[in-house]
């Protein structure tokens, strides 16, 4: 059977006072709920500029190596131009 609530009649759940302990339970619920909601939307963000952020990453990285081997190469060259010049 089911029992029909009068939510008008005193005694109803609506008008119990709700303990301390409820309402920080209440609190603390609301709070984790709202900081996870906002790290879903940090994530969301985070995962939607991602693919960008890669690519931009792996340029910088690329554009670090080919000045580092251009670098080196640079100084392979000068050694070999000099022993060319002084062995020949």
């Amino acid at each position: 059977l089911k029992q029909r609530v009068d939510l008008k009649r005193p005694g109803a759940p609506r008008d119990r006072p709700a303990s301390s302990a409820m309402k920080s339970a209440a609190r603390a619920l609301l709070l984790l709920s709202s900081a996870g909601a906002v790290g879903a939307v940090q994530e969301g963000t985070a995962a939607a500029a991602n693919p960008i952020r890669k690519v931009v990453t792996l340029l910088q990285n690329m554009q670090t190596k080919v000045t580092e081997e251009g670098k080196r190469e640079k100084e392979l060259f000068d050694k070999f131009m000099c022993y060319c010049k002084t062995s020949g």
